[in-house]
């Protein structure tokens, strides 16, 4: 049964963590961005999201985004530094074609820094990228 069960790989999807500049506050914060770099749209995009140690965890944020279209981004929530410390864990699933799509990104605790920028697709700012 389970040799039957075909689960599609999911390919240019990513989570991104970058360094937005926030002119009210006038400091930098750590923001959580999903890019679609495919060129079809993403239906029912669910993004649920958590930080958890050994000795902490978070609540669970839900994100629901009805449609992603190709080659964007969107916000999906702020990261607070305590939550840095944290290992961040993001499942998304969402619909491509009448197909639906699941993946986890995970960001290691301390991994989410300045040291690690690097050029962030579709975005051209710099930040954190899993894929």
């Amino acid at each position: 049964m389970k040799k039957d069960i075909h689960i599609p790989e999911v390919k240019d999807v990513y989570i991104a963590v970058v360094h937005d500049y926030n002119e009210n506050y006038k400091v930098y914060d750590w923001n959580a961005y999903i890019i679609n770099d495919k060129a079809v749209d993403l239906e029912m995009v669910i993004i649920v999201t958590k930080g958890y140690s050994e000795a902490k965890k978070t609540a669970t944020f839900r994100k629901k985004i009805e449609l992603l279209p190709a080659k964007s981004f969107a916000k999906i929530e702020l990261l607070l530094d305590d939550i840095l410390a944290i290992n961040n864990r993001f499942d998304v699933s969402f619909f491509e074609n009448n197909t639906v799509f699941e993946k986890s990104f995970e960001f290691r605790k301390n991994t989410i820094n300045e040291k690690a920028l690097q050029n962030i697709p579709l975005m051209n700012v710099k930040g954190v990228l899993k894929s």
